[in-house]
Parts: structure tokens; sequence; C-alpha cells
């Protein structure tokens, strides 16, 4: 079974996608009890959900009547894409901002869900058991190389 967070990002996504205009307002405490949480959750979800890096901007305002604007990303073209993993990638790259860039793709269906996996399984951590800064290099070069064939399709 899919947890709280998982639920309220399929919810987000929905009501986005609708959106005639790539961008939905939402108040957290609305979503909140849609969902039975706390404030907070959303808040979570969010930030961990809904990055720049994933193709999301997130705009708030706090306070009485305050809200949250998600606005997606447009998805750029291929020699962008390529542009953008070149100065993404470098020379090196942590965890975090590898899966950005994989999501980044997939959404934009660039990657299958299946390649998508594949480069998630080849760049992880525990397949890349060398310390840093060794492991990023490392990562760098395999998810460059990777990315090179499978976007050359």
């Amino acid at each position: 079974m899919r947890n709280i967070s998982d639920l309220i990002e399929q919810y987000l996504k929905e009501i986005l996608h609708k959106s005639s205009e790539s961008a939905v307002e939402i108040q957290r405490s609305e979503v909140a009890d849609k969902f039975s949480c706390v404030p907070s959750q959303i808040n979570y979800v969010i930030s961990t959900r809904f990055t720049l890096e994933k193709g999301y901007y997130v705009e708030s305002k706090r306070g009485g009547g305050g809200y949250i604007r998600i606005q997606r990303v447009d998805h750029p073209s291929l020699e962008a894409v390529q542009r953008h993993i070149s100065q993404t990638v470098g020379n090196q790259i942590d965890q975090n901002a590898s899966e950005g860039l994989i999501y980044q793709l997939e959404e934009a269906d660039f990657l299958t869900d299946r390649e998508a996996n594949l480069l998630r399984a080849a760049i992880s951590r525990e397949v890349l058991t060398v310390g840093l800064p060794l492991r990023d290099q490392i990562r760098a070069n395999v998810l460059k190389a990777m990315l090179i064939v499978l976007l050359i399709k």
C-alpha cells in the first residue's frame, strides 16, 4: 500500500495535469483536510517531490489566505536537454542531482520507465561502493555514457 505522501503527490499531479495553465494554486489546510493530515505533511511533499530539479516551480504565500502555486516547467527540446545534461553532470554528480535529472527526462518522455529504472540502478550508491569523491565521478561517467546512448534514438 502506498503511503500518504505518495497519495498527496498523485493528487497534486492529477489536478496539475487537469489545469489548462500547467499551474495550480492550493491551500495547505484544504489539502491537509482532504487527506486527514497536518499541513506540514503537504509542505514535506511539495518540498521533496515538486522541486525545480524534477520540473516544477513552487511559489508560496504564507499567512491568512495564503496559497501554494505549483507550476510545471515546460519540457525542453532534445538539444536543450543535451546541453543541460553536460552542464548538470560535469565531471561529478551526487545521487540526488542525478535522480532529479533522470526524473525530469522521464517526465518529459525522453526516457521510458524501464530506462529510467535501469539508470537509477546503475548509478545508485549501493552499486557504486567506493568512497567520495570517486563515487560521484564514476556516477557522472556512467550517467553521461548511458544517456548518450539512450537519447540518440
